[in-house]
């Protein structure tokens, strides 16, 4: 019922933000792969919150188990299921929302559609679902790695109004976790790490793009007509908390050329076909060509902000809310792990297709 993704490497997260616990199951994950807790940590501990000065004041360890499905180091074949704790919520924050929805906060969507909901921290919606999504993806980045030398890395790219330009071809994981706000530029992370902590000074939000970048791809993933690798990328990213928008390769920046100025020329390169420029990126006819796979995530400003706003009540009568509680100025450098891990299971889901029907 929507809390399922995948299709031969399938993951299902569960649990809430100030419950006991939230963690996934993986099922499909090929047996006999090198797994221990250490493998899914240094992910976890990239999105967890409290990690720097612009992300939530929410202090979490974020330490994962692993329940099922790995035995004397090795995984089964068998559903691998993880957990991580919750230690320090704080609900009380949460007693107003109790009745008040949040503007843009899927508050009130979740209520007319249920008509009951875990409202202490925002339940399943609060992004603390994603540490399930994180660890999965962390079992299928080491899988993409070592089974097909695939590279996942994702970055910030735009906070606000500031604009980092970053090539997807040299981009390097250093350079991107060398600074809280993980944009690789580091002049422009100065300043974009000085924005969102204005706007948070402020009791105020602020958003921006992450740019995924997937390198060392073989021609041949996706598959067409309804599971093109880009729409199954888009439906991965669209489905993250806070995310607004996305696209791929040139994206929206080529409406402005023409069919001449957009296609990517082909050239043989010792018996291997590549492309002299890749507007595409990576991707032709939902159908990874072998080149560089690239794509851009927006991601609005976080909604709940420290200052009074209309809103109605679960009476739907008229009121007003000023939202309290530990909240993230702006979701962007927690998201960069998130992107990846959806990248991740998106393309090892691919991978798993592609050689179940042509053997290779």
């Amino acid at each position: 019922m929507g809390n399922t993704f995948g299709h031969l490497f399938r993951i299902t997260t569960w649990g809430e933000s100030h419950g006991g616990g939230v963690g996934v199951v993986v099922d499909g994950c090929p047996p006999g792969l090198e797994l221990a807790e250490s493998d899914i940590q240094p992910d976890l501990d990239r999105r967890r919150p409290g990690q720097s000065s612009i992300t939530t004041p929410r202090k979490e360890t974020d330490t994962v188990q692993i329940l099922s499905g790995v035995f004397e180091g090795r995984t089964l074949g068998t559903p691998i299921s993880m957990m991580v704790r919750n230690e320090d919520f704080r609900s009380e924050a949460y007693n107003e929302m109790a009745v008040k929805f949040r503007p843009s906060h899927a508050d009130y969507t979740y209520h007319a559609k249920y008509g009951h909901r875990a409202w202490p921290g925002g339940g399943r919606t609060s992004a603390r679902e994603t540490i399930g999504r994180v660890a999965a993806g962390a079992i299928a980045r080491k899988l993409l790695k070592l089974r097909w030398g695939v590279e996942v890395l994702a970055c910030v790219t735009q906070v606000k109004g500031l604009r980092a330009h970053v090539d997807p071809q040299t981009v390097r994981v250093e350079d991107i976790e060398s600074n809280i706000v993980r944009c690789p530029d580091s002049a422009m992370a100065v300043r974009m790490v000085e924005l969102i902590e204005e706007h948070r000074s402020a009791g105020d939000s602020v958003g921006g793009i992450v740019l995924g970048v997937v390198r060392g791809l073989p021609v041949g993933w996706g598959e067409p007509v309804f599971d093109r690798m880009e729409a199954d990328l888009g439906k991965a990213m669209m489905s993250l908390p806070a995310s607004k928008g996305f696209d791929v390769g040139s994206g929206f920046d080529g409406v402005t050329l023409t069919g001449r100025e957009h296609n990517d020329a082909f050239r043989s390169e010792g018996g291997q076909v590549r492309t002299v420029t890749n507007r595409s990126g990576g991707i032709q006819g939902g159908i990874t060509n072998g080149e560089t796979v690239y794509f851009r995530v927006a991601f609005k400003p976080v909604a709940t902000v420290m200052h009074e706003q209309d809103t109605v009540d679960v009476q739907y009568a008229n009121t007003t809310l000023k939202g309290r509680g530990r909240h993230d100025p702006c979701v962007l450098p927690r998201a960069v792990p998130m992107v990846e891990a959806m990248a991740a299971l998106v393309l090892i889901d691919h991978a798993l297709r592609h050689e179940a029907q042509c053997g290779r």
